[in-house]
């Protein structure tokens, strides 16, 4: 059976649909307790005047089923833009159905039109099944990169500490 699956780029009355997809994924990977944000979060920093990132919507037979969130970076090694995949996100109900390989393959042009030439994204160490699509699409684990993360108290503690060497 032909599925009509068509890949756009968001606008802000999608805000509750990326939102939707976010929370999918949250629930699916037992992680709701990390989500704090709301539709109005979505809504203002991804359509606004400035916008922090960007999506892709994937519709199946018009309904929102994939989202590819993502927003630029820059390799000053490389001397290129690139663009940091955030979020990519499949309902269930359209698994195996090609979807997060077209919403890849839409950022990968998307980025090239773009000037970009690279993609780059994060993937949780125990998500096996993404860890596999991903080099199923070409991707490679970057091994001498590690990723760190401030936030919360810390980022606070440390964004504070200006005053201190200020004064």
């Amino acid at each position: 059976m032909a599925h009509d699956i068509t890949v756009r780029l968001a606008g802000r009355d999608d805000a509750p649909a990326v939102y939707g997809l976010i929370v999918d994924l949250a629930r699916a990977r037992d992680a709701m307790h990390k989500v704090t944000s709301r539709v109005e979060d979505i809504a203002r920093d991804g359509f606004g005047d400035d916008p922090a990132f960007e999506a892709l919507i994937a519709e199946l037979d018009g309904k929102p089923v994939g989202l590819c969130l993502f927003f630029g970076s820059y390799s000053t090694w490389r001397g290129q833009r690139g663009i940091y995949v955030q979020d990519l996100i499949v309902a269930d109900s359209a698994r195996s159905l090609g979807v997060g390989q077209r919403l890849l393959a839409a950022m990968a042009a998307l980025a090239r039109a773009r000037g970009a030439g690279y993609l780059r994204l994060s993937v949780d160490d125990d998500n096996i099944r993404a860890q596999t699509f991903y080099r199923r699409c070409g991707f490679r684990h970057s091994e001498p990169e590690q990723i760190y993360v401030l936030d919360e108290d810390d980022f606070a503690a440390l964004a504070d500490s200006v005053k201190e060497t200020q004064a």
